[in-house]
Formats: structure tokens, sequence, C-alpha cells
């Protein structure tokens, strides 16, 4: 018999989505996507050669199970100087992508029953590993007018003695907006007490902020879990390299949980991670200012054809657009934009009930596939009655 956490597991759409993209691929249309949140860029080429001369050099082996320490220490240096914060390397956990870090800590943090505030819409992944540990996600709506953040009041009315943490995640996906300041440090606020939730922050779209400015959760408390890793920023997705940052307390619990399941992080990927920290910044910034364009661009276009973006997202590589008036059917109308103008968009759902009736639009592509999409979907709209 096939398990009820299994079969009670929703399914990622945005993959669904890319799936039946590749399908109609396969017979020989031409699709332009912008559903799935991927960097178009080749990894930079200085992270390839610390790869290829890790490998030459024997890096082929298991780790120490919480990573290499010159991994760790690279990672401390880098949240010293990029937030001012001090971070023992020893707290550090590397793993084989951020999800597996997500998958140790909600084992390692929740009991049955145990519930985790999250924003809805939220990354659709994140109910997923609460409940399969036997957690109970709840949600908090988040609205377009607000720039799609927290409000920390609200989250206050939503503890309970059962709460044992909250999270957030600023850049988002999948509205692209930043958490400000403000709010971040009054959430901060809200773990100040021995009894009270810790606080999951998901870094992973952190340096890829166009206006204002990223903050990480460790500027204001230290009872904190932060999750950030190197496929977003660094175009290193398929080598699948992240880690967390924990509560020492934590620590020891996390390794074992690491070592039964997964043992240690890619030893050569590993290597490779210390140079995208120390090397890699001219890379990043060309990334960065590409990226920044065609966001000018999309949310230009967007707005042209009647989409709604109250507040415009500065972060990410995403735009999360209000289509109501168009369907209160995200799912249909994302697969019927596929079937009609070729064009893969994500529909809000995937992101929680309060994401019904918005798409999700990646920038992860090149501005000439933007802009034939732009231009497939404003045909697709005056096609389409209201």
């Amino acid at each position: 018999m096939i398990s009820n956490r299994t079969k009670e597991m929703t399914p990622f759409i945005v993959m669904d989505v890319l799936e039946r993209a590749h399908e109609m691929e396969r017979q020989g249309v031409h699709i332009i996507h912008m559903e799935v949140g991927e960097p178009d860029f080749d990894t930079p080429q200085c992270i390839k050669e610390a790869a290829c001369k890790a490998l030459d050099n024997g890096h082929t082996h298991y780790t120490h199970s919480l990573g290499m320490i010159e991994l760790r220490e690279a990672i401390s240096e880098h949240y010293l100087k990029t937030y001012r914060v001090s971070v023992d390397p020893d707290h550090v956990v590397i793993s084989s992508g951020t999800s597996p870090a997500m998958f140790v800590m909600f084992s390692t943090l929740l009991e049955k029953g145990d519930q985790v505030i999250i924003s809805d819409p939220h990354y659709a992944c994140y109910p997923n590993f609460i409940k399969f540990v036997q957690g109970e996600p709840v949600n908090i709506p988040v609205y377009e007018e607000d720039g799609f953040q927290y409000r920390p009041e609200t989250i206050q009315e939503k503890i309970t003695d059962k709460t044992k943490a909250i999270v957030i995640n600023s850049p988002s996906n999948p509205t692209g907006n930043l958490l400000s300041k403000d709010r971040m440090k009054a959430i901060a606020a809200l773990s100040s007490e021995p009894d009270s939730p810790y606080i999951i922050s998901d870094e992973i779209y952190h340096g890829l902020v166009y206006e204002g400015k990223e903050h990480s959760i460790l500027e204001f408390t230290d009872k904190a879990f932060v999750f950030n890793g190197f496929s977003k920023l660094y175009a290193m997705t398929g080598l699948r390299l992240g880690y967390m940052i924990a509560p020492k307390d934590f620590i020891r619990p996390i390794q074992k949980v690491q070592q039964n399941f997964f043992i240690s992080a890619n030893a050569m990927v590993q290597v490779a991670g210390i140079v995208a920290l120390k090397e890699s910044g001219d890379d990043v910034t060309r990334m960065k200012k590409t990226y920044n364009e065609r966001r000018k661009y999309m949310i230009r276009r967007l707005k042209d054809m009647g989409l709604g973006i109250t507040v415009e997202p500065t972060g990410a590589f995403y735009v999360f657009a209000n289509a109501k008036h168009i369907s209160n059917d995200s799912y249909k109308l994302a697969f019927d934009i596929l079937e009609k103008a070729h064009v893969g968009v994500t529909p809000g759902i995937d992101f929680g009930k309060n994401g019904e009736g918005y798409l999700r639009f990646s920038y992860a592509t090149s501005m000439e596939n933007i802009a034939e999409g732009m231009d497939r979907l404003e045909n697709y709209l005056l096609k389409t009655p209201l």
C-alpha cells in the first residue's frame, strides 16, 4: 500500500506545466518558457573550472557530514561581509541543494501536530515539507496592495502554544517582493521569549535584489534557521549545493539526520562553492544587470496588457501578476495560454489559495524570449473574451 503522506502530497504544478510544454516541444511546437525559476545563464567559468580541478585533485570522496570546513568558513565570511553578522562555521550545514536542508530541519524541529506559520501565497513546497513530518502549516493571507508582505500583528494573532516556527521568504517566490526591514524586525521580535516560535528564513534569492536592500533575519535574532544556496545567484541549479545556518542546540540532531539520510554533499561541488563566494563577483554583477533590464521590460509589458501589478517586484526573478479580470481559475488559464499562445506560465494556485487568480512569470530567460512571449500573450489576450 502507498503511504497516506505521499497520497496526500500535492503536485508541484509548475512541473506539470513544464512537462506538458516538453510534450508539445517534442511535437515540434516552439514554447517560450516563463514558468520555471531557473537562471538561463551558464554557470560562471571560474566555478566550472574549480569543479573540474577539484575532480582532478581527488575530491571524489565523502566529506565531513556538516560540509567542508573551508566552505563553512567562507559562508561565515560572506554573512559577516554582507550583513555584519557573526556566524560560527560550526553552525553551518552544507547540503545537496536547499530542499534537503529544509527536510532535515523540519524533521529535527517538528513533532506531530506542531504548527508552522507560512504566508499565502508561498513557495509551493513549504506545506509538503511540513506535512510530511506530520506538522501543520498555518496559512496567513498576504495581499497585492501590501506588496505581499506579512503584517506582524496578523502573525501574532495566529500564534498558539502549538506554533513552533514562522517562515519568511524575502525576496519571495512567487511574488518577487521584499519584506521591509521594519516588518522583518517586528517578526523577529515574536521569537524573543524562550517558548516563542523560531523564525525560518528562506534567503535563497538573496543577492538578486535590484531596488532596496535585502536583510538576513540574523541581523535581528539568533533564534532562527536560515536557508541559502548557490542555485539562483550563481546559476548552479544542476550542481545542487545549498546550506543552512542553525542554532547551536540543533546542530548535533541535524547532523545525525544528515549522516543517516544524505551522508554529505558532493565534494567537488563544495570546492566550487568556495570559488563562487570568493571569485565570481563580476559574473554575478553582470547577471544581475541583465535580470534587472528584463524585470523592467516585463513589468511594463504586463501592465500595458492590463495585468495587475500594484507593488512592483524588486527581487528574485518573478513577476506575480493579477489576472482575475481574465479568469478566477489560474490553473485552467495557464494551460490555455500554453496550448494556444505557446507560452509557459505558472498558475497562482500553485502557491496557495490566496494566489488564485494570479499568474507567475519568470524573467530568467533571454530578453528575446521575453519579448516574443509578451507578444504572444498580448495576442492571446486580444482574442480572449473577458
